[in-house]
């Protein structure tokens, strides 16, 4: 019965007089928080706001007081999303996330040939901190690469220790006379294996044979080793067209052999020539021969214009074609009035 009278008696002390004007809870806007679980607050009762746990407050004020009218006074306060700061780019590898305010994700993966080392995921706190330090993608390893018999290997990167890193490769050379068969190369794997390893075997080529109007620089009748080198040389005026030095290749075989080109001769019995930058009479020509490739020009006449002009021509294995243009003068003209000859007269 006392305890009846008693919380009777507290109500009444909290119920207003009947003409008082009171302020109910207010309504705020979202996220906004209100501090205690009181319902109803007398004029002159001051409320403190807040935001909720991830929302920072942007204007204010933060303190809204209930007036004699039973409204409370206004307030612009205004909750906003905490933001993480934006993450790092994270290399060798992919972060995926839609946004950096509270409660986002992000989700961290590592490309091909790497492996994620931490979280692989991070979540936007309500302190605007992220839930984990950001991760690394390290390489897969491999461990040495082997090396074949009788050969060796180069890596394209400096190697410490007994691992290698996924993306190292190497190149494969076989001493001689072994030669390598298979792919040259290998190259660590996001497996953490080699791919495969050449082997190294032995290869010999036969005797080379001479070229025509050449000579070798050695006639040994023997079996010669793999990269094993010949030179070659032309007697005479005849000149090399190709590589000077062959070698034994890794089928078996000589590399292509040069040939020995014929020198030419100018075919004509009157007239002059432009050889060398000199302009020479035929008949001084002596001896009368163009090297493989080389230019001698002959003159011909524009009829039109009445001037010569000089047409080169090319000595390719001993032919040395004439142009259509080139009329050889008479031995007339030639003897006795040889001021007048295309290559004589005013050029064009």
């Amino acid at each position: 019965m006392e305890l009846l009278l008693f919380l009777l008696c507290l109500f009444l002390s909290f119920t207003p007089a009947e003409n008082e004007a009171v302020c109910s809870r207010p309504q705020l806007g979202a996220n906004v928080e209100i501090h205690g679980l009181q319902r109803i607050y007398s004029p002159g009762a001051e409320l403190r706001l807040s935001c909720e746990e991830g929302y920072t407050p942007v204007f204010g004020p933060h303190t809204i007081v209930c007036g004699a009218s039973g409204a409370w006074t206004a307030t612009k306060l205004i909750c906003t999303l905490k933001r993480c700061p934006y993450p790092n780019q994270l290399l060798n590898g992919e972060m995926l996330y839609d946004d950096t305010t509270y409660r986002s994700v992000i989700n961290y993966t590592c490309h091909e040939g790497y492996i994620l080392t931490g979280s692989s995921s991070a979540v936007c706190q309500a302190n605007a901190t992220w839930s984990s330090d950001k991760p690394e993608c390290r390489p897969v390893t491999c461990g040495l690469a082997p090396i074949p018999e009788f050969g060796g290997i180069i890596y394209d990167r400096i190697v410490r220790g007994n691992t290698t890193e996924y993306g190292t490769t190497v190149t494969y050379k076989c001493l001689p006379p072994y030669a390598s068969f298979g792919n040259a190369e290998a190259k660590c794997t996001a497996s953490g294996t080699w791919t495969k390893t050449p082997t190294c075997q032995v290869v010999t080529c036969p005797p080379p044979k001479n070229i025509e109007r050449g000579y070798m620089s050695n006639n040994d009748q023997r079996n010669y080793d793999y990269m094993e080198t010949i030179k070659y040389g032309c007697t005479g005026d005849y000149e090399l067209e190709g590589s000077q030095e062959v070698f034994c290749q890794k089928d078996g075989t000589w590399s292509a052999r040069p040939s020995c080109m014929a020198p030419c001769r100018v075919d004509i019995q009157r007239g002059r020539i432009l050889y060398k930058g000199e302009k020479i009479w035929i008949k001084n020509f002596e001896p009368n021969k163009v090297l493989h490739k080389e230019i001698v020009s002959v003159y011909c006449m524009n009829e039109d214009r009445n001037c010569g002009y000089a047409i080169p021509t090319q000595c390719i294995d001993g032919r040395l074609q004439l142009p259509e243009c080139f009329k050889e003068p008479s031995d007339i003209a030639y003897k006795f009035n040889s001021g007048s000859l295309p290559s004589e007269i005013e050029q064009c």
